[in-house]
């Protein structure tokens, strides 16, 4: 199994993925990153099921933050054979980002959303290093934050249809350092899945930060698809239930 599918989250575009890029091409896979467009869930799965087509086999799809969402969905592909989420949602059946991120619990850290400009979020300039990538060299944070892709509200709102992690394996890195989607949400989500996980002291930008902890979970997936790992039945539970709301104040300046 040698095809690595990325898929990037809100606020971003493919080119974070560099440094996991190189690590995986240096150690001989064939790494294609998806540029989601981020205006709605349903554009995003047909951008990225176009760039599987074009995979000659069977591949890993790879999502970050709200490129998790993207890969439950597109990861029914029939080229998708595992499924990599990075401090990612891995929504369930009818659920979708802003289900989850509904209801923040009181005294929870917010994320500096600024309100919708034309339906498109962005993050506060002055503390998106912060927030997002407080563990990411401070030139690059604030390019980061100068380069932000406009995020659809509607692309949170986007609903899974048959989450793939029900069909096919899954693994899970979760940044024990995030303040965009708390640990505790993490661990929820992933047990849920069934996901294999490995725990990293990083921030939300961890793919950024730490390219070579995220590569080697890619890589262990790879290895566990090709030596035929055991599907682990995910569990039947609500995440909410278990985690709360996910995103800490996310959706406060979301429209119902």
């Amino acid at each position: 199994m040698n095809n690595i599918v990325l898929v990037h989250g809100g606020f971003v575009d493919g080119a974070g993925w560099e440094g996991v890029y190189k690590i995986l091409k240096r150690d001989g896979y064939s790494v294609s990153i998806v540029q989601n467009p981020t205006i709605s869930l349903e554009d995003d799965v047909a951008v990225t099921k176009r760039v599987l087509a074009a995979q000659d086999g069977p591949a890993i799809l790879v999502g970050h933050s709200y490129g998790g969402a993207v890969i439950t969905e597109a990861g029914n592909d029939p080229k998708v054979v595992g499924l990599v989420y990075i401090t990612a949602f891995a929504p369930d059946r009818g659920e979708s980002v802003a289900s989850l991120i509904k209801d923040p619990p009181p005294g929870a850290p917010v994320p500096p959303i600024l309100p919708p400009q034309d339906g498109y979020l962005f993050l506060d300039k002055t503390k998106f290093a912060a927030s997002f990538a407080a563990d990411v060299d401070a030139e690059k944070a604030a390019f980061m934050a100068d380069s932000q892709v406009p995020w659809s509200v509607a692309a949170l709102s986007g609903t899974i249809s048959e989450p793939a992690w029900r069909a096919k394996p899954s693994w899970y890195l979760i940044a024990t350092e995030d303040k965009g989607i708390p640990p505790e949400a993490q661990h929820a989500m992933s047990k849920r899945a069934g996901s294999t996980v490995v725990e990293v002291k990083g921030s939300h930008a961890v793919y950024v930060s730490q390219p070579d902890a995220v590569a080697a979970l890619i890589q262990e997936a790879a290895a566990g698809v090709r030596g035929g790992i055991a599907f682990q039945e995910p569990a039947a539970f609500s995440v909410q239930a278990l985690a709360g709301p996910i995103l800490n104040g996310r959706c406060n300046h979301v429209p119902k």
